[in-house]
């Protein structure tokens, strides 16, 4: 699994989305008011999820990327780990599964492939 983005929650989408721009991130997806995604330049990603969309608390969430969700979440589910969620598929094109770390950090276990960076909504760098 390779680790290669991280959700942060946001109180403000629009201060948010400015300081990260501020910071020389690329953003790639503008969902307001609930979401949005950035990119380095070196191809890992940074999303803000609104911290009134989250169903429990504003959590962060890390995403550990699998070739085959399916495949990742048996061998884990084998090793005694719960999930929260079975792997899905999201109308973002992502399939995800949910699981806590031992101190209740959500951990997403998904594929995304190219949808990742190149969502068939991303936002060209003139819209940006």
């Amino acid at each position: 699994m390779d680790l290669n983005q991280v959700t942060l929650p946001c109180t403000d989408y629009d201060q948010s989305v400015r300081f990260y721009r501020l910071l020389g991130l690329t953003q790639i997806v503008d969902s307001p008011p609930r979401y949005a995604r950035f990119e380095t330049s070196a191809g890992t990603t940074l999303s803000i999820h609104s911290a009134g969309s989250f169903a429990e608390s504003a959590d962060v969430v890390i995403y550990f990327e699998a070739p085959d969700v399916d495949l990742e979440v048996r061998r884990l589910e084998n090793l005694g780990l719960e999930f929260e969620t079975a792997p899905t598929d999201q109308h973002w094109l992502w399939r995800e599964a949910y699981l806590r770390d031992p101190a209740g950090n959500l951990i997403c276990i998904y594929h995304a492939g190219q949808n990742r960076r190149y969502p068939p909504w991303r936002i060209n760098e003139e819209g940006a």
